[in-house]
């Protein structure tokens, strides 16, 4: 009832997993796309159930590394399966799964000089996105990130960026993205989607903006993505495209104890797409509520002005960013420890 209801206001759900067993159910409930990561990769691949496909691969020789991005293309082949039903009924504007880049481009360990990212970026891009219709590359807007979007766009590979906190990031990566897209020869299947990341931002100023009031704190990262949103919606209104370049409202599982589990989904129904959790998406369906448009509605005048005087943006941008790209690389480095301990488990069997 709660997700049918949802999605009747809108919405657009996807699932921010690509199990296999998650993305059949979350279909069923109407979920339209799905998104990976490598937390979701080693999730799935910590269950055993992919075990004979990754003695498979060791057998064929291939190193830890190889592994981990033949297991993702397959679990993200496989959820591509099952919605690309509704790319075809959308004709393109739906039914898409988002394939992460290496998150080690931005590992502070190993301080890649700039251009050799931006490089890599676009060189991956291509070999993991070319002939893939329902397949979003997924980039992260930092500096590297952000550069390599226009060439990835103009070479016909349809992106999520992702990692957004603000509107500069926002606006140089929709910038970027259009021109790239504008040197195709044509526009019928160009796709993009931007992904905001909303609870992060609210955990942030819990943290480093205790003197935000009731009524503000818990808001700003409702605040910061509706108006991102509205900024959006305001770019691609006269470009008369055939299909839609969306806000992908991220981030949107709770994170404070005492904040329902649908506070997000409840507040950005109507509009563009959801990536949930599965607990959340199983807390929505679980709640038997009806939902209504609330992408467009934004709090007191008071309550943006007391936002606009305290949050430093680009104090926050640099802090989750900073936090975003150590989530980004450590969790793939996590992946690869996983799958050594499986090359010895299995080998030894």
């Amino acid at each position: 009832m709660s997700l049918r209801s949802l999605i009747s206001t809108g919405t657009k759900l996807w699932l921010d997993s690509i199990d296999p067993e998650l993305v059949e159910r979350d279909r069923a409930l109407g979920a339209t796309g799905a998104t990976s990561n490598p937390i979701i990769i080693a999730d799935i691949l910590n269950t055993g159930r992919f075990d004979d496909h990754m003695r498979a691969l060791l057998d064929e020789g291939m190193d830890n590394s190889a592994i981990a991005w033949e297991m993702t293309d397959y679990l993200v082949r496989n959820a591509q399966e099952v919605f690309l039903p509704v790319w075809e009924d959308t004709r393109g504007n739906d039914g898409y799964v988002s394939f992460e880049l290496d998150p080690l481009l931005e590992d502070r360990e190993l301080n890649l000089p700039h251009a050799k990212r931006v490089k890599e970026y676009i060189e991956l891009g291509k070999h993991w996105g070319s002939g893939h219709v329902n397949r979003l590359i997924k980039v992260p807007a930092t500096p590297a990130g952000l550069d390599s979007l226009e060439e990835l766009a103009a070479a016909g590979i349809n992106l999520n960026v992702t990692l957004i906190f603000s509107e500069r990031q926002y606006k140089l990566a929709r910038e970027a993205v259009w021109r790239g897209a504008q040197r195709r020869p044509s526009l019928a299947h160009f796709k993009s989607v931007y992904s905001i990341f909303v609870s992060r931002v609210d955990v942030y100023t819990e943290k480093q903006i205790p003197e935000l009031s009731p009524d503000a704190q818990g808001q700003v990262g409702i605040v910061n993505v509706k108006r991102l949103w509205q900024l959006n919606q305001s770019f691609w209104k006269d470009k008369n495209l055939p299909l839609q370049q969306e806000i992908v409202f991220a981030s949107t599982g709770t994170k404070r104890p005492g904040d329902p589990p649908d506070k997000y989904v409840e507040a950005l129904a109507g509009s563009d797409i959801q990536t949930n959790p599965p607990a959340t998406n199983d807390a929505v369906e679980g709640l038997n509520k009806q939902y209504t448009r609330k992408v467009d509605q934004l709090p007191t005048q008071a309550v943006l002005d007391e936002i606009d005087a305290k949050v430093d943006v680009a104090k926050m941008e640099q802090v989750l960013m900073d936090e975003g790209t150590a989530k980004f690389a450590d969790p793939h480095k996590a992946l690869l420890k996983l799958i050594a301990e499986k090359h010895e488990a299995l080998a030894s069997t």
